[in-house]
């Protein structure tokens, strides 16, 4: 993925971008001209700042940063082992480019953070996890104007695809493994780095931290609403840096960037949801104000759709993009996605009530199934799409349509999708085993429906009671649970091969 160095732009008093649009690259000097130096603050001292100002996760799920400081103390505490943080630069979010920003020109605030949040721990390491090679010189150089005398500080180049950047995918490639969730239910917290109790969040979320360390709460309450004190950073259009107090309306936002509400605004990402024209004109730059609305704050993504591309398009478009994304280890998500987007496309090109149908069931069978948020995500952007964009997807269905081109309003990465269904090579470094399917005899198969049984997510049956595929990639680890099937198949008529 080619993604240029956004433009940059701040409302009200500016925090985090300051100066930014006036320097390349700000060096240590320039940093402490600005900033100043850090404090010291321990453990107690930090989670009473983070709590005071409502510090959450920038990146997208919104976490209370003073709770997650406790419990990786508590995990210390409890298992008196050493503890890491970690810093999610990732950004996989193709409508993101935020932390990219401040990783490509403000590196050294960042690590201000992390490192503040490592000393009071106790921590010896700070990892950061970032995709783009120019993100991780900029790290690498900030690093090297640091010197030695702090918690020894990396930065690892992991691969660019949505899902590296979720939690057990960023810590799991940052120790050498696959960049791919894990699917287990375990908090990096009690376990992450190396096993031991991990301080995991977002960028921005170690950035405005340095800024609340060196400004206190009253002064990081100074601008921004009371429920709500502080600024936020926001990706408009896919193109253009934003920092904001709270409180200021999405309109004013849109008009700093020239642009508009258009035909309905996506906030939060392609993990969030969508807000009318008119919602979105009446909203203003809050948490509360955007869930009030039906959209989520996310990742920071603000993307309006123009009046000129067709929203189904664009919506389908986008699904399957998110489709191709899967890590591939659970039939919910390696399946379920590219059927719902199958349905998708079928209602949009004249598939009728029954395509429309199918996609709202497909939808709600990957819900809370998935092995990590991804399949979750990925369906409440569709079922955003399907309420805000109801006449529309109900005029394709009916092969009316709207007569307008899908212009790739919504940002995705340029050339093929990547799939990522096979991890590019075991942890150890040894090779991987071969890609398998689970195929379906039709001349011997009876409908028993035991194999749906064994294999829930994997194999569904249809409306005969028959599975609705006959060839179905098969995830290694649901390899086991496939043999099973297959040797308890009555009808012996299901086995395994090699793709391809």
């Amino acid at each position: 993925m080619n993604r240029t160095v956004p433009a940059l732009a701040t409302v009200g008093p500016p925090r985090l971008l300051a100066g930014l649009d006036e320097t390349a690259w700000m060096d240590r000097d320039a940093h402490l001209a600005v900033h100043g130096p850090a404090p010291g603050l321990d453990v107690g001292e930090l989670a009473g700042l983070a709590e005071e100002i409502g510090l959450r996760g920038r990146g997208g799920a919104g976490f209370l940063f003073a709770r997650k400081l406790r419990a990786v103390a508590t995990a210390l505490h409890r298992k008196g082992s050493s503890a890491a943080v970690v810093v999610n630069g990732s950004e996989g979010e193709p409508g993101c480019l935020k932390d990219t920003a401040l990783l490509l020109y403000a590196p050294h605030l960042v690590l201000d953070g992390a490192v503040l949040a490592a000393k009071a721990l106790g921590a010896q390491r700070v990892a950061v996890g970032v995709t783009r090679p120019d993100v991780e010189r900029s790290v690498n150089r900030a690093i090297a104007e640091r010197g030695s005398s702090e918690p020894r500080a990396d930065v690892t180049l992991l691969p660019e695809r949505f899902v590296t950047g979720e939690s057990s995918a960023l810590v799991r490639g940052i120790d050498g493994g696959p960049a791919l969730p894990s699917g287990r239910r375990i908090r990096t917290s009690e376990s992450g780095l190396g096993g031991s109790p991990t301080l995991l969040s977002n960028t921005e979320t170690f950035a405005q931290l340095a800024v609340a360390a060196r400004l206190g709460a009253a002064g990081y309450g100074a601008c921004g609403l009371p429920t709500e004190p502080g600024t936020v950073m926001l990706t408009v259009a896919g193109t253009h840096v934003v920092e904001t107090p709270t409180g200021v309306p999405l309109t004013y936002i849109l008009d700093l960037c020239r642009t508009a509400p258009g035909q309905g605004v996506l906030v939060g990402g392609y993990h969030g949801g969508w807000l009318p024209a008119q919602a979105a004109r009446s909203a203003t730059v809050s948490r509360d104000s955007l869930a009030a609305a039906g959209g989520v704050l996310g990742a920071g993504a603000v993307l309006p759709l123009p009046e000129t591309t067709c929203p189904v398009g664009e919506v389908v478009r986008t699904a399957r993009w998110l489709a191709a994304q899967s890590a591939g280890q659970c039939g919910p998500c390696a399946l379920g996605l590219p059927s719902l987007t199958d349905a998708l496309a079928d209602a949009a090109d004249g598939g009728g009530q029954r395509a429309l149908d199918a996609a709202r069931a497909r939808m709600a069978a990957v819900e809370r199934r998935g092995a990590c948020a991804h399949p979750d995500g990925t369906a409440r952007f569709v079922a955003s799409a399907l309420t805000v964009f109801t006449d529309e997807f109900a005029a394709h269905a009916l092969g009316h349509g709207c007569a307008r081109p899908t212009l790739g309003a919504l940002p995705l990465p340029e050339g093929p999708a990547v799939h990522t269904s096979v991890s590019p090579a075991r942890a150890d470094g040894s090779a991987r085993p071969p890609a398998e399917q689970l195929l379906v005899d039709w001349t011997l198969c009876r409908g028993h429906g035991l194999c749906a049984d064994l294999l829930p997510g994997l194999l569904r049956l249809g409306a005969d009671g028959y599975p609705e595929r006959a060839v179905m990639p098969l995830p290694a680890r649901m390899r086991g649970r496939a043999l099973r099937a297959v040797r308890r198949c009555p009808a012996l008529a299901l086995r395994i091969a090699a793709a391809g």
